[in-house]
């Protein structure tokens, strides 16, 4: 998760004119889902902020840790004259953790759907480092992406893909997001991506199940904002938030289920909800290293480096070009 951790899986975010079509699609599809973006409007973005310090979400923490305990020695093998492109770049705390060791970096490019987690990222980065050449796009990462040109000629670009977002696609949809980032990271480039790690039921299922339900409120949130935008008639109160590990797939799968047999206005659409009917909103895959090291080959990478946390829940990874 991160500001865009559920941004673009099967639909790509439409024009908001086009955001009806994609709900009703959804919600005719067997099963039914929605799609991950949704998640983040204003008041999505703030409860996601709130799910980062649940005592539960291990995930902030030990990405943190990690940091604290390697940036050193990752900016060492990074080495100087980088241009970081970061997808999904939020308010960018982790990210500066990062630059604080990177010797004489030659831009950052924060790639970020929402204006305003931008806009506060850039004014945090621009605070820490006021010398650093900043060159924001606020763009979907998933889009095909046109790199701003660089103040002067990076020694190598590298890609950073922090958090554990590339876990919320689907093992095809990820692959096909780690081509596009080699492609964009060019011959002699990188991908700093961060994968969570697979660890026992309990913990996983703690962290998306939290005791104070700000992840449920999360989740149901996309109800809401539908009922906003779309004029809908969602009774919140008729479903509820559920998150199960499916250990088979190696992944959270996070559902809205109805508590009871009920129809939904959605436009024109009547749209009937069975009782327990669950509609699929996200996937948080987990990974053994050598599951993401098969991941990265398809892609055409391969791992050259992995760091952990000091407890082993969370992994970062550095990826080149297979062979290089």
């Amino acid at each position: 998760m991160n500001v865009q951790a559920y941004a673009v899986r099967d639909e790509q975010r439409p024009p908001d004119n086009q955001l009806l079509q994609v709900v009703q699609r959804g919600l005719r599809s067997q099963p039914k889902r929605l799609p991950s973006w949704l998640f983040y409007d204003e008041q999505g973005s703030a409860l996601f902020e709130r799910i980062c310090e649940q005592p539960e979400y291990y995930l902030t923490r030990a990405e943190i840790a990690l940091l604290d305990a390697h940036a050193g020695e990752i900016a060492e093998l990074l080495g100087p004259d980088v241009r970081l492109v970061e997808y999904g770049s939020g308010h960018a705390v982790k990210t500066r953790l990062l630059l604080e060791h990177l010797a004489d970096p030659v831009a950052w490019v924060p790639i970020e759907l929402s204006s305003e987690a931008l806009r506060h990222g850039m004014q945090g980065m621009e605070q820490h480092f006021p010398d650093l050449p900043i060159q924001p796009l606020p763009v979907d990462f998933t889009r095909a992406l046109r790199l701003p040109v660089p103040p002067r000629a990076p020694r190598r670009t590298v890609v950073y893909f922090p958090g554990s977002t590339i876990g919320n696609f689907d093992e095809r949809e990820a692959a096909q997001l780690l081509r596009k980032m080699r492609s964009e990271m060019g011959d002699n480039g990188g991908i700093l991506v961060g994968a969570d790690l697979k660890k026992d039921k309990s913990t996983l299922e703690s962290a998306y199940n939290d005791r104070a339900g700000v992840t449920a409120a999360f989740t149901l949130n996309i109800l809401a904002r539908l009922n906003r935008e779309l004029g809908c008639n969602f009774e919140l109160g008729a479903f509820r938030h559920r998150a199960h590990y499916n250990a088979m797939a190696g992944r959270i799968e996070t559902h809205i289920l109805s508590n009871r047999e009920q129809r939904v206005r959605v436009g024109r659409l009547q749209v009937l909800f069975r009782e327990e009917e669950a509609m699929l909103v996200e996937y948080s895959c987990k990974y053994s290293l050598e599951d993401f090291a098969a991941l990265a080959a398809v892609a055409g990478l391969a791992v050259q480096q992995v760091w952990m946390d000091p407890q082993s829940m969370f992994s970062l990874q550095y990826l080149t070009r297979t062979g290089s």
